[in-house]
């Protein structure tokens, strides 16, 4: 499999990821087998079926069908399945709150795992390149996943809010901070793009990804679903470049969460940094594992596991060539 591979193509150049942002250490306490992730297995997961992916490792790379690029497993650019591929065949995640990923202008799309939560879960997942993203309407209640001074972890937000705010969910924790925007709308609409800061100087023209949905009809208003919170926001870079980002302005004024010391299983682990520091997908899929034992009805049953769809099968592959490699120097 691994000889149909084009040159640059290894297993751990087919996708890869610039670490989303590093959590905080602490002590894991998840639902029973999910603790077991960190160890580095994964048959615990309620995972799809894969057997497309081991298709697509014998078939080789083939076209983008928008873009005509050339790919193994899906298209990065376009975040779209590739020729040949049914839809049906790749499971599709839903998930309670809304996802911006934002990721910084430097990072190859190529090497981020945060492309797996755009193709697995396209109604949830906007990604946008820093720092064209949209400011936060005034109402919608968001979070940021950054483990800065003020962060708190969602534990603490559950334990901060009265026992009115957790029979109405509605109701802010009390220590949440609103974002200091006017837009009336929480998606990006056309009025919320003209307050996008432009790119440098010269005013570049921002375009998230993918685009923007259609302006909704006139006299519509935006009705947030119930719940404590509506979106949650990740950064998607190196963490140098995380701790420049989250400066922002219109990152600042949100709520900073950390997640629990979740062990990264990732590839392409920065050198010098904890396991604690997980790749975007990683840290997308944690987080909802949390939000969901403390602020969804019912245990959690691997609702969100195929967020790791693709994430685990690469991480299979790796090993395996890693593996084959070692035994060859062995012989």
């Amino acid at each position: 499999m691994m000889e149909k591979m084009e040159k640059g193509d290894n297993v751990e150049d087919l996708q890869g990821d610039s670490s989303c942002c590093p959590k905080q250490p602490r002590s894991v306490s998840g639902e029973q087998g999910l603790t077991q992730l960190a160890e580095g297995s994964f048959k615990h997961l309620r995972m799809a079926s894969q057997t497309v992916l081991e298709e697509l490792m014998k078939r080789g790379r083939s076209k983008c069908p928008k873009c005509q690029a050339s790919r193994m497993f899906y298209c990065y650019t376009c975040f779209s399945l590739l020729e040949g591929i049914s839809e049906e065949r790749v499971p599709r995640v839903k998930l309670p709150l809304k996802v911006d990923i934002i990721k910084h202008s430097c990072e190859t799309d190529g090497k981020s795992t945060a492309v797996h939560a755009c193709i697995l879960a396209p109604d949830d997942v906007t990604m946008y390149t820093y720092p064209c993203f949209p400011e936060y309407d005034k109402n919608e209640k968001v979070l940021l996943v950054f483990p800065g001074p003020d962060s708190v972890t969602l534990d603490d937000l559950e334990k901060e809010m009265t026992e009115d705010d957790k029979k109405d969910r509605g109701e802010k924790p009390r220590n949440y901070v609103t974002p200091r925007v006017d837009s009336q709308s929480s998606d990006p609409s056309p009025q919320a793009v003209k307050k996008m800061k432009l790119a440098g100087d010269k005013g570049e023209h921002c375009t998230p990804v993918p685009s923007l949905p259609p302006k909704a009809p006139a006299g519509s208003e935006k009705r947030y679903p119930e719940g404590p919170f509506h979106r949650v926001v990740f950064i998607d870079s190196t963490w140098n470049q995380t701790n420049k980002m989250s400066m922002d302005e219109r990152l600042k004024a949100l709520q900073c969460v950390k997640l629990q010391a979740w062990e990264s299983q990732f590839w392409r682990h920065q050198k010098g940094t904890p396991r604690t520091f997980l790749s975007t997908v990683e840290a997308i899929y944690y987080f909802f594992v949390e939000y969901h034992g403390l602020l969804q009805e019912g245990p959690y049953s691997g609702q969100y596991d195929n967020l790791l769809f693709f994430f685990t099968f690469m991480h299979g592959l790796v090993n395996n060539a890693k593996a084959h490699k070692h035994a060859l120097l062995q012989a």
